[in-house]
């Protein structure tokens, strides 16, 4: 559906700047998060729902965003997680057969505000310039000094325990029962294509809430243990950096994506920073140093680990750095069945050349068993 004349809408930043919009829908609303773009060309509909962004007011920087719908499978949890959206072009119409309706029906559903005709490209730029920042959409334009009010009593994504709001409320299972190998993993903010890729492998995977204490996962005799991506700070997060140590110290078959990586490290003494702008897109440049290859990879975190801290621990090992900026990308734990990286191997959307991360977990798995049935 086309709109003649469509509702007036803003940016404001937490800094006073403004930019000025229309509503997606003339729909009526407002909404507050922290500001952040994805460079992604595709993929906004698993963008969108994916628990990483909870919290997150989201800027596309593709000019078009909805011209191909929405479709039922193309998520990546129950519900759409950012905030609120902001784009150049917004397309009510849509072009592809496989699709089960618009991107605004799609929004619309699950109460998600959206605001389009922005430049984009100076807001990014500007972000970019400025730093990533807490910030308001609106249709109030004419309410400026009560947004600023309201937006002032939003908090800072530093020190922010978000996982919570995103992880299972109770235990679930995905995959086969009667597959080759049990998983346990650890929700902090995980992605259905995670959950695939597990059991794509033949994994089948119990599926437990963000503060689950290790004894709760051991009961269930697991083969290897996940802790997942999710949103905010990971440094409020101590049950699950407690619960890491304890599968470190059982040394225990353990892989981290993203937020999982974070607590990984600060398991091991590693303090994390908030990032200038952080990283999100899906043609990220990372080298693998244990092979020396390249890997173009689909990113989406505002937090990173210490670097000179991570090389100074005696018994971690970077395995993996961001071409761009030289940020830890991956680590692992000499003499330990344990490794993380950053970005996220799974893609959905983005490129498959991180997917072998998958198989060297099960590898890992395979011959921990085998020194198990040894002893």
């Amino acid at each position: 559906m086309k709109y003649q004349t469509k509702k007036k809408a803003l940016l404001l930043l937490a800094d006073g700047t403004i930019f000025y919009g229309k509503a997606v829908g003339n729909t009526e609303g407002t909404a507050f998060g922290e500001v952040c773009f994805n460079t992604g060309m595709t993929g906004y509909q698993e963008i969108f729902t994916d628990p990483s962004y909870f919290g997150q007011l989201m800027v596309m920087t593709n000019a078009h965003i909805g011209n191909y719908g929405a479709n039922n499978e193309e998520v990546e949890s129950e519900s759409v997680k950012i905030a609120g959206l902001i784009c150049k072009n917004f397309s009510y119409e849509y072009s592809r057969p496989d699709t089960d309706g618009s991107l605004q029906e799609f929004l619309t559903t699950n109460k998600t505000l959206a605001i389009s005709d922005v430049d984009t490209r100076a807001l990014v730029s500007y972000i970019r310039d400025h730093g990533a920042m807490n910030a308001v959409i609106s249709t109030r334009v004419d309410a400026i000094d009560e947004l600023k009010k309201e937006l002032e009593k939003v908090p800072s994504m530093v020190g922010l325990e978000l996982s919570s709001k995103v992880s299972t409320k109770e235990p679930y299972y995905f995959g086969k029962e009667d597959a080759t190998y049990r998983i346990a993993a650890l929700d902090i903010g995980i992605k259905k294509n995670i959950l695939r890729n597990l059991a794509a492998r033949d994994a089948y995977i119990k599926v437990f809430p963000y503060d689950t204490s290790f004894a709760e996962l051991e009961a269930w005799d697991p083969d290897g243990y996940f802790i997942s991506n999710g949103p905010g700070d990971p440094e409020p997060l101590k049950e699950a950096i407690q619960t890491a140590k304890e599968i470190i110290a059982q040394d225990k078959p353990l892989f981290g994506i993203c937020l999982g990586h974070q607590v990984i490290a600060l398991a091991n003494g590693v303090s994390t920073y908030k990032m200038y702008n952080g990283h999100r897109g899906i043609n990220h440049p990372v080298i693998n140093l244990e092979t020396g290859k390249g890997e173009i990879t689909s990113q989406n975190h505002g937090f990173a680990i210490n670097r000179e801290q991570t090389e100074a621990h005696p018994e971690l090992v970077i395995t993996h750095l961001h071409l761009n900026d030289q940020t830890v990308a991956g680590i692992r734990i000499k003499n330990k069945n344990v490794f993380s990286v950053q970005y996220h191997p799974e893609a959905s959307p983005g490129p498959h050349d991180s997917a072998y991360l998958f198989d060297q977990y099960f590898e890992m798995i395979r011959e921990h068993s085998k020194k198990d049935i040894l002893v």
